[in-house]
């Protein structure tokens, strides 16, 4: 059990006047989320929320400007945790009912995944430690008590539908594959791509008990003639267009 407390969950840096990057240092990197918040002109957007192992709202309150629409690319367990503390809450039609039930593959402690699970991620470049937390939140904090806080979607979307902030319009792009109803949200005019989990610069995940090999590879040749410029991902750094490219080669040529 870890035993440093965390003088602070969260992070942040400011990529530029509308977006800023936040994510829980302290989570092992198979579970660290980039959330993403996007400013607009008459509102702003949270993508994706992180474990909700503390409160994301409280903690990083300051830096919400304006009546917050907060989207899940997903509905895994390190995109949703803080989903239900926002009275906007979106995510794609086909996981809509997940929001409700319990997590089905996710925790806090290695002993929580069944051997096939491990041996999944593990292969994929993922090594499952004994505690998936390297610091507590507060003294007392159980590990093997979290839940995800469970919620409901009060819009659900599908491919073409808006994300509208007023100065800057995201179009949601259905990229199934990690999971049925994966979501990106696609800026036309700036070239910038929140792709949450269908692509990132790390081993991607297509085994999970959801995932579609046959939807990724569709996914990826679809990410492949999109005109991006920059892709803020589900994890790890953000990358360029020459970057997205060598990702979706490298995984078509192994999965294709």
């Amino acid at each position: 059990m870890p035993t440093q407390i965390a003088d602070r969950w969260f992070e942040y840096r400011r990529i530029d006047d509308d977006i800023t990057l936040i994510w829980e240092p302290h989570v092992d990197p198979l579970l660290r989320c980039n959330i993403w918040l996007i400013r607009g002109s008459e509102r702003d957007a949270l993508v994706d929320s992180g474990l909700g192992v503390v409160s994301l709202r409280d903690a990083v309150n300051n830096l919400f400007e304006k009546h917050v629409t907060a989207v899940a690319t997903h509905y895994h367990l390190d995109h949703i945790g803080a989903l239900g503390e926002f009275e906007d809450r979106v995510i794609h039609a086909l996981e809509s009912d997940e929001l409700s039930k319990p997590e089905p593959w996710g925790r806090l402690l290695r002993e929580h995944y069944d051997p096939e699970s491990l041996a999944a991620l593990e292969s994929l470049g993922y090594p499952i430690p004994e505690e998936l937390l390297s610091a507590l939140p507060h003294h007392g904090y159980d590990l093997e008590a979290y839940t995800v806080p469970r919620t409901t979607a009060t819009r659900t979307v599908e491919e073409g539908d808006v994300i509208d902030l007023g100065s800057r319009r995201f179009e949601v792009l259905h990229l199934p594959g990690h999971s049925p109803g994966s979501i990106g949200l696609w800026e036309e005019k700036s070239g910038i791509l929140f792709s949450g989990d269908a692509i990132y610069d790390g081993p991607l995940l297509d085994n999970l008990p959801d995932s579609s090999v046959p939807d990724y590879v569709a996914t990826m040749k679809r990410l492949r003639e999109l005109p991006v410029r920059v892709v803020h991902a589900g994890h790890d750094p953000s990358f360029g267009r020459e970057r997205l490219i060598e990702l979706v080669d490298q995984y078509l040529s192994i999965r294709a």
